[in-house]
This record gives structure tokens, sequence and C-alpha cells, in this order.
């Protein structure tokens, strides 16, 4: 009884694992897209480091061009911000959802595994009740043929002595 159990919790755990996996894929994938955005994020940076360097009016003096170039690039890094938070937030919406995921799982899994303990001890409670059961029938069973053995010794005790009685009255 004890190993169709065990096999049974095996089998279910190969299935939690499965689905995690899959889970952990768009996680994956999520974590990837970020990291993507955060390298654009450095780039931009770095075209933005430029531009403060650029300096194209007379006598090497920053021009409005200039200027609005590296404003143009700083909203451009703002945006991708934006749109990082935004991304990361949606990772850990994913990580949230995987934990409850588990965890929810991991309770139903725990509660599935009392489910069988109990079914199991009530079996094994209802085995040895007829088992005790068993016992006292076999002994109130061999109480019963020994006086019955004893009501047919008795009986032919007293067909022996009936029989002698009138035969020797004889």
């Amino acid at each position: 009884m004890m190993k169709y159990f065990f096999i049974l919790i095996i089998l279910y755990s190969t299935n939690l694992f499965a689905n995690t996996q899959s889970d952990s894929l768009a996680y994956q994938l999520q974590r990837k897209k970020i990291n993507g955005m955060l390298d654009a994020r450095s780039s931009k940076f770095g075209l933005y480091a430029e531009s403060l360097d650029t300096r194209t009016g007379i006598f090497g003096f920053k021009t409005k061009k200039d200027m609005q170039k590296s404003i143009d690039i700083l909203i451009e890094i703002i945006q991708t911000d934006n749109e990082i938070l935004k991304e990361t937030k949606t990772l850990l919406d994913y990580k949230t959802f995987e934990q409850e995921k588990v965890l929810s799982q991991s309770k139903e899994s725990e509660s599935r595994n009392l489910a069988y303990m109990r079914t199991i001890n009530k079996l094994e409670n209802d085995r040895e009740r007829i088992k005790n059961e068993l016992e006292a029938t076999e002994n109130s069973l061999h109480s019963y043929q020994v006086l019955f053995y004893l009501l047919l010794i008795l009986t032919l005790g007293l067909g022996v002595f009936i029989y002698r009685k009138i035969y020797q009255n004889k």
C-alpha cells in the first residue's frame, strides 16, 4: 500500500516540475527583453556623453542644436527607462505568479498527501478491527468445538453406560 502511495507522490511531483519549466521559460524571455533594453539604454547614455562633448559653435562653444540633441537623447533615455520599469513590473508579476502557483500546488499536494495518510490510517484501523473480530470469532468457534466434543463424549459415555446397563441386566 505504501509503495503505491510513494509512486503517486513521485508521479505528481514530476508533473509539478514540468509545469514550472514552462513558466520559467516566459520568465527567462522577459529577462532577456529587459537586458536588451538595458543594453540599448547604455548605448543611448554613451551617445548622450558624446553629445555633451560636441561643440559645433564658433570658438568651440555649444550651439542651440548641440544642446537640443543632448536633450533629445535624454528624453529617449527617460522613455527607455519608463519601458524598462514597465517590463520589470511584468517580470515581477511573472515571478509572483510562479511563486503563487508553486505555493498553491504545494498546499494542494500537502492536502492530498494528508488525505492519503488519513485513508491509509483508516484502512489500517479497519484491518486491525477486522483482525480482532476474526480472532474473537475463531476463539468462540474454538469454544463451541470444545463444547461440542465434550457433549459428544458425554453422549457416547451415556450411550455406553446405558448399553452396559441394558446388557448387564440380561
